[in-house]
């Protein structure tokens, strides 16, 4: 592969990560094809953080730091989602072909990027993908369970034209749901894919919190409820996630924070037709109905 015809934008919001940022400088570095630019958004660190991107950009002329003004403390969701854009309004490169948002605390190998991009060649319909995260527990790893139709969000790898499609992220807790099924609804097809190349590791337990699991958890089931998951969908999520650590009380809080918000009255996204087709794909999940798009078998795609 030539590395010019494969144009990359990375954007990484972080803050205090100087316990994993590292690794995550170390798995882009080595990749086999590099971004053209990767944004790190210092979004308030206290920690060591941005003094090891700062050397890292130091020595590699694609990688740029960005420091965003302190809101004060951690934002997950809608913070998140802020610092990302604060990077995207701050890009060096408008001509580019790809874009991903990737977290601080995940590590992968030196064909990632290269293997992504051969699904995107055999498939024009593929408008956004990722490989499966792994934790490591007791010297295993372990892969996170994840839906095969959705980007993992720790590392949101898009085509431009589908990210466009979709107006970006929703600046609003679990914008990655609403990207995965807008993705859709513009005929876009997503995948989280299992190939070796395309493990990375986890540093963090998905659905987790700096304030803790039971946190993360809630808010989980609050982004659920702001997405527009039918009720019975939200009771499947909690029984299949009860298996996980921590055990049962995981899938129970997810249920407790739908309910939380429903009981709060909290908005909801509220596109045209999203909760239809929403509703839809989630009653083909559970067995009682069958989605609305249609979206065709991969076709090969000579990528520009």
């Amino acid at each position: 592969m030539e590395e010019s015809k494969y144009r990359i934008v990375i954007i990484s919001p972080v803050r205090n990560e100087d316990q994993f940022i590292g690794g995550v400088i170390n798995s882009m570095v080595n990749q086999t094809i590099k971004p053209v630019e990767w944004i790190i958004v210092d979004d308030g660190s206290t920690d060591k953080t941005l003094e090891i991107v700062t050397k890292a950009a130091q020595e590699h002329p694609w990688i740029h730091v960005e420091k965003k003004p302190d809101r004060g403390m951690r934002a997950v969701g809608p913070g998140v989602v802020e610092a990302f854009y604060y990077g995207y309004d701050r890009l060096h490169t408008q001509d580019y072909d790809f874009i991903g948002k990737m977290d601080a605390d995940i590590e992968f190998g030196p064909k990632y990027f290269e293997t992504l991009l051969t699904f995107f060649a055999n498939d024009r319909y593929l408008g956004a993908a990722s490989g499966k995260p792994f934790l490591e527990e007791n010297e295993q790893l372990i892969e996170e369970r994840t839906n095969d139709e959705m980007v993992a969000g720790q590392i949101n790898f898009y085509r431009r034209k589908c990210f466009e499609n979709i107006g970006g992220f929703v600046r609003q807790v679990h914008w990655d749901g609403i990207a995965y099924h807008r993705s859709r609804m513009e005929g876009w097809r997503s995948r989280s894919i299992r190939h070796p190349d395309l493990n990375f590791i986890h540093k963090r337990l998905m659905g987790s919190s700096h304030k803790g699991i039971v946190t993360g958890r809630l808010r989980w089931g609050k982004g659920q409820y702001f997405m527009g998951t039918h009720p019975l969908y939200i009771f499947a999520i909690g029984i299949y996630r009860i298996v996980e650590k921590p055990f049962l009380i995981g899938g129970l809080f997810i249920i407790i924070g739908y309910f939380q918000a429903w009981l709060e009255s909290m908005p909801r996204y509220d596109y045209p037709d999203f909760r239809k087709s929403l509703h839809a794909w989630q009653f083909e999940r559970l067995k009682l109905g069958k989605r609305l798009e249609i979206i065709p078998e991969p076709q090969p795609e000579q990528l520009q």
